[in-house]
């Protein structure tokens, strides 16, 4: 049993509340860009791009050339995002250990979200067919993005108690969708009125491009202010003469090595590689696959967007609330189970039937921000002390924006039969894996294990 004292879960405070408010920055970008926008604007770009003068509503057959090798347009937004993940894999790992011996490492947080939203808002700069730029800017911001979550993320285990953590997720993974939905709502009035204001369809997309860059280095001011005043990390677990570099890669090898240590923390992060997969890659499809698949316009898209935003705000302080009576993991299981129905969902939907892609987004809806919330708080709490932002490095690896089995999969699926209809069924296998391995994962031991005191519910 452990003998590490149980902290009792206080009324929410100023440091909470400050955190909350850069899920609300960063979900701008997320969602109005990386989610609704950008996929099918940037694989609008590179259609015209392989197929000069291409009408509307017809499929590009030729394919681009990207250092040689052939890619459908199509394709070309996930393999994007997974070249994006595969060079996250090595970068954000550093930056955990680079983040851990930081005596700032709120200001480093605020450095890496202020490039991401710089590149985010260099993103209006791309037009006609210079998809090569959006490429680019796509690949930058999302290492960026995933470099500011995992200083970010490792914050909640000094902001929040062992009995607070699953509260303090939910409610900024919930306020970051309705800051998401208030900014999408603002880009859904542009779209629709994009004609009256004298813009083209193109102009209006790259304004609300613009528009989720800004957002986010404006709001990210809060929570850098909020929190400037914490200071490194609990304990350092290399001799601080070794520098910060020197101490950050002797940090890194030793990480690996007491991993081995944490077999259920291990477990945890392989059952979430696959989940979180699937969850991202149907995220990051679903703007495409509503457009290029069913048919629907981009303002449909976008307001279908919208109704998800404010359903998952309500649905992320459902799972919150659940979670404190039936504990997070198993909150989470029953996640995995409503995904893999959305996944055979969208596999069915007719084309152009508004009313069942509407059912499928409320569902999508309400499982969606609260099995990522809990998943958050559940690794919180497998973490030995004084490793936060190194070992969150791993998690956000396989975080939001960064999936690459998902996508890859999605792509060269489509990259085969052309119809995203398959893409989409193939993530199944994804929910399915995670599933089971999660189920396996035993919390109380390995919370035991990492050192930490064991909540009241798991």
């Amino acid at each position: 049993m452990s003998n590490v004292v149980v902290n009792a879960a206080r009324p929410e405070t100023r440091e909470q509340r400050a955190w909350y408010w850069y899920d609300w920055a960063n979900s701008a970008y997320v969602t109005t860009t990386a989610t609704v926008l950008m996929s099918p604007y940037l694989t609008s770009v590179a259609e015209q791009a392989a197929c000069p003068g291409l009408p509307d509503g017809q499929d590009c057959t030729t394919n681009l050339s990207v250092l040689g090798v052939p890619v459908a347009p199509g394709s070309l937004w996930f393999f994007t995002v997974t070249f994006t993940t595969i060079l996250s894999a090595i970068v954000l790992i550093f930056i955990g250990a680079v983040a851990d011996r930081s005596p700032r490492p709120t200001r480093l947080f605020a450095a890496f979200a202020w490039a991401g939203a710089l590149a985010a808002s260099l993103m209006f700069f791309v037009a006609g067919t210079n998809w090569q730029l959006g490429a680019l800017l796509v690949v930058v911001a999302g290492i960026c993005l995933g470099s500011s979550l995992v200083i970010y993320d490792s914050i909640l285990c000094r902001i929040a108690n062992e009995n607070e953590r699953d509260r303090v997720s939910s409610k900024g993974w919930a306020f970051g969708y309705l800051g998401g939905g208030i900014l999408l709502a603002l880009n859904f009035a542009l779209d629709f009125f994009h004609e009256d204001l004298g813009l083209d369809r193109a102009l209006s997309t790259r304004i609300s491009i613009l528009s989720a860059g800004l957002w986010w280095a404006g709001f990210t001011l809060i929570p850098y202010l909020g929190l400037r005043h914490l200071t490194g990390t609990v304990e350092t677990p290399v001799d601080r003469s070794a520098g910060v570099v020197g101490g950050s890669i002797a940090q890194l090898r030793s990480t690996f090595r007491d991993l081995a240590g944490y077999p259920q923390t291990k477990l945890f992060l392989v059952a979430y590689l696959f989940f979180n997969d699937g969850i991202q890659t149907v995220i990051g499809s679903s703007s495409v696959y509503g457009s290029k698949e069913l048919g629907f316009s981009e303002t449909t898209v976008l307001g279908v967007f919208l109704f998800v935003q404010f359903v998952a705000f309500f649905g992320a302080r459902l799972a919150g609330r659940v979670a404190a009576t039936r504990g997070a993991w198993r909150t989470v299981l029953y996640g995995i189970g409503l995904w893999t129905v959305v996944v055979v969902f969208a596999f069915l939907v007719p084309s152009k039937s508004l009313v069942i892609f509407l059912a499928l987004a409320l569902l999508i809806g309400l499982v969606l921000g609260g099995t990522q919330a809990l998943s958050r708080s559940l690794y919180s709490q497998l973490i030995p002390r004084g490793r936060e932002a190194e070992y969150f490095s791993l998690y956000q690896a396989m975080e939001r924006g960064t999936s690459w089995f998902g996508t890859l999969i999605f792509g060269l699926v489509y990259q085969f039969t052309l119809s995203y209809r398959w893409a989409i069924i193939a993530l199944i296998v994804f929910f399915a894996i995670g599933g089971v391995l999660l189920s396996r994962v035993r919390m109380r031991e390995g919370i035991e294990q990492a050192g930490n005191p064991v909540p009241a519910v798991i």
